[in-house]
């Protein structure tokens, strides 16, 4: 979900939450026919129960102008999207692995070799990654970087345009916001919300 946060964050729109603690809270979606495939994220928005987490983001992204003015600047926008996604998720897998270390090296080596450097040249004259606007793209941009800096802080220090469009987009208001203590921005796993994982979905490592 925290992707869709701070989609809904630069687009400046207020939005409540309900967090998923019990199993219980789990098998009523299930048993209502809330989840489309058995899976959260579910958003609530404009009359509709949207699943799938990439469907989400376009749906906003579309609704609030975050995603260009064509279907080749939405086709650019959804391959930048997608591989900032990969990277995440990877990251995101971290705390629900019995030796992170290994995991850890593979991808400092990726996000250095495979996906920093796109991103750098991508950034080497423009302002935003597609349209000459603000996008989706860019959004999940900065949520990567401050992801990668969080595990791995000197990773930037090679990729100076993207270092720069992290600073640019952390001055927007409703992101600097977004990463003030006490906001709706939420940490990396940690273990009780690893265990809470593991018992809401019924899974074990």
């Amino acid at each position: 979900m925290e992707s869709i946060r701070w989609l809904l964050t630069v687009a400046e729109v207020e939005f409540d939450e309900v967090f998923l603690t019990t199993r219980e809270q789990y098998l009523k979606l299930l048993n209502d026919g809330e989840l489309m495939f058995q899976q959260v994220p579910l958003v609530e928005i404009d009359g509709m129960k949207l699943v799938q987490t990439k469907a989400i983001l376009h749906y906003i992204a579309e609704k609030y102008n975050l995603y260009g003015k064509d279907v080749k600047d939405r086709a650019m926008i959804n391959m930048y999207s997608e591989g900032l996604m990969d990277l995440m998720e990877l990251i995101m897998m971290l705390p629900f692995v019995a030796d992170p270390q290994p995991k850890r090296d593979n991808i400092q080596t990726k996000a250095k070799e495979r996906y920093l450097p796109v991103f750098e040249k991508a950034l080497s004259g423009p302002v935003y990654l597609a349209g000459g606007k603000l996008s989706l793209a860019d959004v999940l941009l900065v949520e990567c970087t401050l992801m990668l800096e969080e595990t791995f802080p000197a990773i930037l220090a090679d990729f100076p345009n993207v270092k720069s469009f992290q600073g640019r987009m952390t001055q927007i208001p409703a992101v600097s916001r977004f990463l003030q203590p006490g906001s709706k921005r939420k940490p990396q796993a940690d273990e009780h919300l690893k265990n809470t994982v593991m018992k809401v979905f019924n899974i074990a490592l």
